[in-house]
């Protein structure tokens, strides 16, 4: 049996907290796993940013990529490094980079998912380029905004078409702000979405790997406080579809890690912005859910590199529109699209391997959650995001959350434990 080690890299931007747990964790499994033939150890390391050859072999098996979507360097070299050396990362950057919103809209309305009307609108100004004027002089027609709302109905939101965390979104609930917002849109290409008004529950789906955690949203709240601490705030079917549509969409566009979120109204639940794979990973925001997002890094990148999972470099969509083309329910449509997920991300080998080889995870991440080491990548965070005189307190305030979380799964880590002694 050769001993042979598998390497994760971290491609961080401003991210402080998740990595340093992450590593931590990682660095108490202590992970020494037999696959094939071989015991595979795990080594965890932060990537560079320097100049590279194109021919230079890249040393990561898989990497966590944090960087993709707004920095071209990193976003050039993990292409590289996926094209000429095998690399796995989260998530594809073909798509992160060409897979806006409107794309995502398109693509899950032709599969049949109710995601709310949406006009897209000419921007308001323009760069002055040569061909700017013949082009607009020929081409471009003169429409009236106010009938587009009128169509819509308000209220209405305007977002840009291909933007994150809120940038540049409005309501709007009348003719005069419609006209305010859009003169103040500048040179961004808008879209105005009819709003689902009015509707009883927000939720935020997020998905890593097979992986789904659902999570009331309060989006007119402090950001710290619209990650909600609710449970069981749907029902198992709702659950189900929920998770099968944050599935379908991430598997549709290649996204290990992405969010999703929906409204409902009545009994129908309508996907509203769900192009998000570089979700928020923040225990600032994530508080209570932030320990399952980190054990949920770390049950898929460990697999992925163990397994030596081979990236898919491209997106093959036809199997999910060859589905979207039966004339059946679409509740059963959405199943078959997600199971269609579930093989891609391999999810019935990934329990097995996770019950195998990473069963005292649970365990480990209760008690590491627990020490100062956690609190201090807790107040790490806060440092960087809060003016010193609220420091302390916003570090307590997360700090107790996150105890509220080991509160409500000590009886799970520790049938993880019992369960671990007895297997060995």
């Amino acid at each position: 049996m050769a001993t042979v080690t598998r390497r994760i890299g971290l491609s961080l931007g401003a991210d402080i907290c998740w990595p340093l747990c992450y590593e931590q964790i990682m660095k108490q499994l202590d992970l020494a796993i037999d696959w094939q033939g071989d015991r595979v150890g795990v080594e965890v390391e932060r990537v560079s940013i320097e100049p590279y050859d194109l021919r230079q072999p890249c040393r990561y098996d898989v990497v966590l990529d944090r960087l993709t979507h707004w920095y071209h360097t990193s976003r050039e070299w993990i292409k590289k490094a996926i094209l000429m050396d095998g690399l796995y990362v989260l998530n594809n950057p073909w798509s992160v980079q060409s897979m806006e919103k409107q794309t995502t809209y398109c693509a899950m309305m032709q599969l049949g998912m109710p995601i709310p009307e949406t006009w897209m609108l000419p921007p308001k100004s323009y760069e002055p380029l040569p061909d700017l004027q013949p082009t607009l002089r020929s081409y471009a027609r003169l429409f009236d905004l106010g009938a587009v709302g009128k169509k819509l109905g308000y209220p209405i939101f305007m977002k840009p078409y291909d933007g994150g965390g809120w940038k540049g979104v409005s309501r709007v609930d009348n003719e005069a702000q419609l006209r305010q917002r859009y003169d103040e849109s500048g040179k961004l290409v808008m879209h105005l979405q009819k709003a689902v008004h009015p509707f009883d529950s927000f939720v935020r789906c997020i998905g890593l790997g097979p992986q789904t955690h659902l999570v009331r949203y309060e989006a007119g709240a402090a950001l710290h406080d619209r990650y909600t601490m609710d449970r069981d705030f749907v029902s198992p079917d709702e659950a189900a579809l929920l998770r099968d549509t944050t599935l379908t969409i991430n598997a549709f566009f290649g996204w290990d890690f992405n969010s999703c979120e929906a409204l409902r109204q009545g009994e129908v639940w309508h996907p509203i912005d769900f192009a998000n794979p570089c979700p928020d990973s923040q225990v600032t925001s994530l508080h209570y859910h932030f320990p399952w997002l980190v054990k949920a890094n770390i049950r898929w990148s460990v697999f992925c590199a163990v397994t030596k999972r081979p990236m898919r470099r491209t997106l093959d969509w036809e199997p999910f529109y060859a589905i979207a083309r039966r004339d059946v329910p679409y509740r059963e449509r959405l199943r078959a699209y997600a199971a269609i997920a579930e093989e891609r991300f391999e999810a019935a080998r990934f329990d097995e391997f996770c019950a195998r080889h990473l069963p005292h995870l649970d365990e480990v991440a209760w008690e590491f959650f627990g020490t100062q080491a956690a609190k201090d990548a807790v107040r790490a965070k806060v440092t960087a995001l809060f003016p010193a005189h609220e420091v302390e307190a916003f570090t307590e305030l997360f700090w107790k959350r996150v105890q509220a979380w080991r509160a409500d799964n000590a009886a799970g880590a520790a049938a993880t434990a019992a369960t671990t002694r007895e297997s060995q």
